[in-house]
């Protein structure tokens, strides 16, 4: 009697049509080993089966694009015969389940994306979205988080610089854990995953295989459901000290001509690591299972196959090279085995005790994994569903200042030294700027440049209009690194959304993709790599709850001199404060209505990107020539708020010249800038609303102004 039942393929996660294409491209039945590779490859999270299609139609490229989507991370040459090297991943699932345990994993994998192609990791960046604050578990699932992230990223020696954090109940079921990493490459010494040469060495390095993790990519495209607690073991655990020597071991390696080909073992492990090797090159591959490295008694196969344990790679070297490459891994104490070999075979071949128990051809497990067109709401159909009310009449406010001070209390505004004090920001030395800025600044070691990276998304706008919310995510990254002095040069992204067989969400994704790439183009702003993650709701809360569709973009930029670099703070008085754009008008899902009024409604404020790239480049130009001596863009909580941000970054208030309502002070207008410039001197193109100086914003001092920034997470943390 055969093993593999119907019950047996459903909880591999595939569909009665996809095993139908199993079968047909075996020609035969699979054996469980076998059945267990196709489902983890032809998972959401490993062959974007679902928005492959959209994902095509995004811009890849620019002359400085070294390497786009496709490798572990992507690309960009910042000049002198260097490059910078990133990507952003999500580690969503895992997070909610065992936060600590899910976060840290989640920046141990994107550290080895970067590290893998011959990168020095320099920074990491996160986004994360949380529920209610009020919600029993969300407490325990902030600090698990932060704890998480901090506890690796400041044991492994790389700097996290930066981040944004979002509250909404959208997330009580599903948080959103995102990891940036960014590093630093000679262009002569950076390495891809393509496994060639027939009869090369296969090598696996670092930790030893244990049976943690095993379906964790398969757990990540799924949604939630009762039997929450039961997926914990598929969770991985981490060790930043292993990443550390491996990261060390993994450069001196590189130093040497001894590598051809290599790759992290990530999502799928061992599976998607030695198929998307052996299909890059257009080989073949055979493993002998008896020389994996395991830590735990009579793993098979299948576990070995499957499991995701933290902290190992993959590679194929040069004949010869094996035991110098093995001395440098023994003087690091981490493992080293020689265990296969490519072939010209096309074909994974998987041995153990003498017997093949694995036999496939690589083209259906990669190129040839499903693609789906999956029906789409059209944008009718999407305002129907969404039900977000027109915003019709706004009152005024009744008080300026006390709505400020509310605004500044919030959850989505509220200072994060509570989660940055956290964060080692410092290690390495080379960190100008962190969070607290509008663009985190990383100096490129040894020389005057620096690189400005920034996570930005703002899902309420994405949701009451998928195609506006995508420019706007895009634009909000090119107006942060402009605001620092650097010139946006690509973006990385983590597409997360609920469960793309929904009409309305297959919706928001195919509007924030289409809107994503019209800000690209027109920015000039390509996406060199990144992520998706689906079936980010839950069933747990009741009833069934889909996040709010998130794309947060990771951006990234260079400034050829950081000594220009421009902050945000005031800091003379007497400067004048200058507005670059439009005076504020839009209330439409601005924080001001949802925190003020209660109220979600209206279309998010449009983008106008011919606007955004005139303004960022005014800006940058102004910061360069030194008439700009800081710089914010105006985004949530509008003009009052970005104000309030700057005195409280310099401890100097300002005086404002001009009368504002309740738009002009709120509102959420986009590619817009607070310039502070010398007295006497006028910045083109802008209007002067005021003047620094005093201890207070629009009549509330900044005593109080500071008090309500700090309170919310130092009372919600001492409750």
């Amino acid at each position: 009697m055969s093993e593999i039942t119907p019950d047996v393929v459903a909880a591999h996660g595939l569909s009665e049509e996809e095993y139908e294409r199993v079968l047909h491209a075996l020609g035969r039945e699979p054996n469980l080993v076998e059945l267990g590779i196709f489902s983890v490859m032809w998972s959401e999270h490993c062959s974007y089966k679902s928005s492959r299609f959209h994902l095509k139609k995004l811009p890849t490229e620019a002359p400085w694009v070294i390497q786009g989507p496709g490798e572990n991370a992507g690309v960009i040459d910042i000049g002198d015969g260097q490059a910078a090297i990133f990507k952003m991943e999500s580690h969503n699932h895992p997070s909610y389940i065992e936060p600590y345990q899910g976060a840290a994993t989640g920046v141990g994998g994107i550290l080895r994306d970067v590290f893998t192609m011959g990168a020095r990791p320099v920074a990491n960046m996160n986004a994360l979205r949380f529920g209610r604050p009020d919600h029993p578990k969300m407490k325990h699932l902030v600090q698990g988080v932060v704890a998480g992230i901090g506890g690796y990223g400041n044991c492994v020696g790389v700097p996290t610089v930066g981040g944004e954090t979002n509250f909404h109940k959208a997330y009580d079921g599903n948080i959103l854990v995102n990891a940036m990493t960014v590093g630093v490459a000679e262009q002569d010494k950076i390495f891809y995953c393509a496994a060639t040469g027939l009869g090369n060495p296969i090598v696996y390095v670092g930790s030893k295989t244990g049976r943690d993790g095993i379906h964790g990519a398969t757990m990540a495209s799924a949604d939630f459901g009762e039997d929450i607690e039961e997926k914990r073991p598929t969770v991985q655990v981490g060790d930043p000290f292993v990443e550390k020597l491996l990261i060390e071991a993994c450069l001196e390696l590189m130093s040497t001509d001894a590598i051809v080909a290599i790759q992290d073992m990530g999502a799928a492990g061992l599976t998607s690591s030695s198929v998307e090797m052996a299909s890059k090159g257009g080989a073949g591959i055979r493993l002998d299972m008896n020389k994996v490295p395991c830590r735990e008694e009579g793993m098979t196969p299948y576990e070995m196959m499957l499991s995701e344990s933290q902290e190992r790679m993959l590679m194929v070297l040069k004949p010869g090279k094996e035991a110098m490459a093995e001395a440098i891994f023994r003087k690091w104490e981490l493992d080293f085995a020689v265990i296969g070999e490519v072939t010209d075979t096309g074909h994974m071949v998987l041995e153990f005790d003498g017997e093949v128990v694995c036999d496939i051809p690589l083209g259906p497990l990669a190129d040839d994994a499903p693609e789906y067109e999956r029906p789409y709401a059209s944008p009718e159909e999407y305002k129907a569903w969404a039900k977000v009310a027109p915003l019709g009449t706004v009152p005024e406010s009744a008080d300026l200042g006390a709505d400020l001070l509310k605004l500044m209390a919030s959850p989505d505004l509220a200072s994060r030294k509570w989660i940055w004090e956290q964060y080692d920001s410092q290690v390495g030395a080379d960190t100008l700027q962190k969070s607290g800025g509008d663009a985190a600044v990383v100096r490129v070691h040894g020389s005057r440049k620096a690189l400005a990276i920034s996570t930005d998304c703002t899902p309420r706008y994405c949701y009451a209009d998928p195609y506006e919310g995508g420019k706007q995510a895009v634009a909000e990254t090119y107006r942060n690194i402009s605001a620092v002095g650097a010139t946006p040069l690509a973006i990385t992204n983590c597409l997360n959304f609920a469960n793309p067989q929904r009409p309305e969400i297959m919706a928001q994704i195919v509007g924030c993709l289409n809107g994503m790439g019209d800000a690209c183009r027109a920015l000039d702003y390509p996406i060199v790599s990144g992520n998706v993650s689906l079936y980010n709701e839950s069933k747990a809360t009741g009833g069934g709850s889909a996040i709010l569709p998130t794309p947060a973009i990771g951006g990234v930029g260079v400034m050829a001199d950081h000594e220009k670099m421009a902050r945000i703070a005031f800091t003379r008085e007497g400067d004048g404060i200058w507005l670059l754009g439009s005076a504020g008008s839009h209330l439409g899902q601005s924080l001001w209505l949802r925190e003020i009024q209660g109220r979600e409604d209206g279309n998010p404020p449009p983008v106008d990107l011919a606007s955004e790239r005139a303004r960022g480049e005014a800006v940058r130009g102004l910061i360069a020539s030194g008439v700009a001596r800081a710089v914010h863009d105006v985004s949530d909580g509008g003009l009052l708020v970005a104000l309030a941000e700057m005195a409280l970054a310099g401890n100097v208030g300002c005086s404002l010249s001009v009368d504002l309502d309740t738009a002009a002070a709120f509102g959420e207008d986009q590619g817009r800038y607070i310039i502070v410039a010398q007295a006497g001197t006028t910045v083109d193109g802008a209007v002067q609303i005021g003047t620094v100086g005093g201890d207070s914003v629009a009549g509330v001092s900044l005593a109080a102004l500071r008090d309500a920034s700090e309170s919310f997470f130092r009372d919600w943390m001492e409750d």
